[in-house]
């Protein structure tokens, strides 16, 4: 009888080593979804900033070339012999 109880203790104690082990593997699953996950954003992050920069550097252009066409405007409605209306600055 004294045999019985440490045997059924030692038996739990496997049971609960081995559902231990086997959280262990599921949380090294996670981990490395993660990790990918972690990756997919970063590349995603970079890719977002790429186009920012590249809307920024269009939308440069494009204000450049807006202000030489009110300039050409400008003379347009000038006319000869009237000054030309002050170019408005951008709010923005």
């Amino acid at each position: 009888m004294p045999g019985e109880p440490q045997n059924l203790v030692l038996s739990l104690l496997r049971e609960i080593r081995e559902k231990l082990d086997a959280h262990d593997k599921r949380f090294d699953a996670q981990d490395k979804r993660f990790d990918t996950l972690d990756k997919k954003l970063d590349s995603l992050r970079q890719a977002i900033n790429g186009e920012s920069v590249l809307g920024r550097y269009a939308a440069a252009e494009v204000e450049e070339r807006l202000e030489g066409i009110e300039k050409r405007l400008s003379v347009l409605e000038k006319g000869p012999g009237k000054k030309p209306p002050t170019p408005r600055k951008p709010t923005a």
